[in-house]
C-alpha cells in the first residue's frame, strides 16, 4: 500500500493542438494564397493582412484554452479553423465573380466576432453544467427565435422561406441560435426525468413504450419542428430539430422504442406537410423530377440542383483546380450550394477529405460527450455532435438527391455570419465539456458506509479536496484507506 497519495495527470496535449493548428492556418491561407496565384491575382498586402488575422485569432483561441481549458480535446479547434480557413478561401474565389463580389471581407470579420464570442463564453462559462440551471429557460428562448421570422415588421421571405429576420439593416437566422437552446433544453430535461422515463412504460413484444404523459415533451418537439415547416417552409430546421430531440433520447435511454415512435412522428409530418405545404410539395417534386423541363423552368424549381449536379461530374475524381472551375454558374455558390463548388474545384478526392474531416469532428464531439462523468454534459455534448452531422447530411444529401433539399447551410463553410457564429459558440461548449472529461479526477478517502463524509468523492470538476473528504482518525474507529487517483492500479 502506498504511503502517500499518487495523483497521475493527463497530458494537457495542447503542444499537439499548436502543431495542428499551424498545419491548419497553412492549408486555409495556403488555400486563399491559390486562389489568387490561378486567378492572376497580385499577392499584395491584403492577403497577408487577411492571412495574419486568421493567424492570430487561431493563436488567441488556443492561448484561452491553455488557460481555461487546458485539458480539452486538442484535435477539435483544429479541424475547426481548417474547415473556416478554406470556407474563407473559396468564398474569396467566388469574390472574383460579379455576383458575390466583397462577401470574403465580411465571412472574415464575422469569423473574427464568432471566434471573439466564442473565447469570451470560455472565459465566462467555465463550467458547463451552470447551462443546466436554465433548461426551461432555454425551451422558453428557443420557441421565441423559431418563430421570431413570423413578426411582422422584422421577418424576411428570401428563397421562398422565411427564416431570416432583419433588425437595424442587419440580417441573421435567429434559428441558428435556437439549436444550441434546444440542445440544452433537451439534455437538461433528460438529465432530469431520465429514470422517470426508464421505470414507467408498457413492454409490448421486445419493445418498452413510454406512458402517455413522457410523450409529451417528444410530442411539443414534433409539434415545434412542423410549426417551423408549415409557417416559416424550412424543411431542413425542422428535421434538424427533431432529429436531436429523437438521438439525444436515445442515448439517455438506450430505447430503439423511442426511435420508432420519433420514425413515426417524422413520417406522419412527412405527409401532412406533403399534403398541405406548398414548399414542402415542391421540395418533394424537384427531388423526385429534378430533369422534368416542366418542373426545372418553375419560379423556386430544380435549376439550383441540376446545375449543381453538373457541377459535381464537372469536377470528377481530382477537379479543376481552385480557381480554374465555374462554380458561380450554381446560385448560393458561396452559402447553401458551397459544397458544390468544392466538389468541382477539389474533385471527388478533396471533397471526400473534406467530409472526412466533418467525420473527425463528429467523433470528438461524440468522445467528449461520452467520456465526461456527468450526466447533462454527456447528453449535451452528445445533441450538439447530432446537430453538426445532421447539418451535413441534410446540406450533402440535398446536393446529392440523396433526400429532399434544404436551406441548411454547411457549417464552418458556408457564408453567413449567424450560423458561424452559432457553430463556434458550439465548439466553445463542446471544449469545456472535453476539458471536465480529460482533466484529473481527484477522488478523497475510502471510508465505511457509517463514516464521515461517506461518499469519498469529491465534485471532479474542482480539483481539491473538501472538509467532507478528510479521513476519520483512528480514534474513531474507521477504517481508512489512501486516496486513489485515476490511472492507479
Amino acid at each position: 500500500m502506498k504511503s502517500q497519495d499518487h495523483e497521475a495527470h493527463p497530458k494537457p496535449r495542447r503542444n499537439v493542438e499548436l502543431l495542428l493548428l499551424l498545419i491548419a492556418l497553412t492549408i486555409g491561407i495556403g488555400a486563399q494564397v491559390l486562389v489568387g496565384l490561378n486567378l492572376e491575382d497580385t499577392i499584395d498586402q491584403r492577403y497577408w493582412t487577411e492571412g495574419g488575422v486568421q493567424v492570430g485569432l487561431a493563436l488567441a483561441f488556443h492561448i484561452a484554452l491553455r488557460l481555461r481549458a487546458k485539458y480539452a480535446d486538442p484535435f477539435i479547434l483544429p479541424i475547426v479553423v481548417t474547415l473556416n480557413g478554406l470556407g474563407i478561401a473559396m468564398i474569396h474565389r467566388l469574390d472574383f465573380t460579379n455576383q458575390y463580389d466583397g462577401v470574403a471581407d465580411r465571412q472574415l470579420m464575422w469569423t473574427a466576432v464568432s471566434m471573439v464570442a466564442a473565447i469570451a463564453l470560455l472565459v465566462l462559462l467555465r463550467d458547463h453544467r451552470r447551462l443546466r440551471q436554465f433548461s426551461y429557460i432555454s425551451l422558453a428562448v428557443s420557441v421565441l427565435l423559431l418563430f421570431l421570422p413570423i413578426v411582422p415588421g422584422l421577418g424576411q421571405d428570401i428563397q421562398g422561406a422565411q427564416v431570416w429576420v432583419s433588425i437595424g439593416g442587419m440580417s441573421f437566422q435567429p434559428g441558428e441560435l435556437a439549436k444550441i437552446t434546444l440542445a440544452i433544453f433537451f439534455a437538461g430535461f433528460l438529465a432530469n426525468n431520465r429514470d422517470l422515463i426508464l421505470l414507467a412504460g408498457r413492454k409490448v413484444g421486445p419493445l418498452t413504450f413510454p406512458r402517455l404523459q413522457d410523450l409529451g415533451p417528444l410530442f411539443l418537439a414534433w409539434l415545434i419542428a412542423l410549426g417551423v415547416l408549415i409557417v416559416q417552409n424550412d424543411l431542413g430546421n425542422a428535421l434538424m430539430f427533431f432529429g436531436l430531440f429523437v438521438a439525444v433520447i436515445y442515448v439517455a435511454t438506450s430505447r430503439i422504442s423511442w426511435v420508432a415512435i420519433g420514425v413515426a412522428f417524422v413520417a406522419v409530418g412527412a405527409v401532412l406537410a406533403y399534403q398541405f405545404v406548398w414548399h414542402a410539395r415542391n421540395r418533394f417534386d424537384i427531388w423526385l423530377n429534378p430533369f422534368d423541363p416542366e418542373i426545372y423552368d418553375q419560379a423556386f424549381g430544380s435549376h439550383q440542383l441540376v446545375q449543381g449536379l453538373f457541377g459535381l461530374a464537372h469536377g470528377g475524381l481530382t477537379g479543376t483546380g481552385l480557381g480554374s472551375g465555374s462554380p458561380q454558374v450554381v446560385a448560393l455558390a458561396n452559402s447553401d450550394m458551397i459544397i458544390v463548388a468544392f466538389g468541382e474545384e477539389l474533385g471527388f478526392l478533396g471533397l471526400s477529405a473534406m467530409l472526412v474531416l466533418y467525420l473527425i469532428l463528429f467523433s470528438r464531439y461524440m468522445r467528449a460527450g461520452l467520456g465526461t462523468r456527468d450526466h447533462f454534459g454527456k447528453l449535451l455534448a452528445v445533441g450538439l455532435a447530432m446537430v453538426l452531422v445532421l447539418q451535413v447530411f441534410v446540406v450533402v444529401g440535398g446536393i446529392t438527391r440523396v433526400i429532399p433539399m434544404s436551406g441548411l447551410v454547411s457549417p464552418f463553410l458556408a457564408a453567413g455570419g449567424s450560423a458561424l457564429l452559432a457553430n463556434w459558440l458550439i465548439v466553445a461548449i463542446v471544449l469545456l465539456i472535453s476539458h471536465a472529461a480529460r482533466r484529473p479526477i481527484v477522488v478523497g478517502p475510502m471510508l465505511n458506509t457509517t463514516g464521515k463524509g461517506a461518499s469519498g468523492t469529491e465534485d471532479p470538476l474542482r480539483g481539491r479536496n473538501t472538509g467532507e473528504q478528510q479521513p476519520v482518525s483512528e480514534s474513531q474507529g474507521s477504517a481508512t484507506a489512501p486516496a486513489l487517483k485515476e490511472g492507479d492500479s
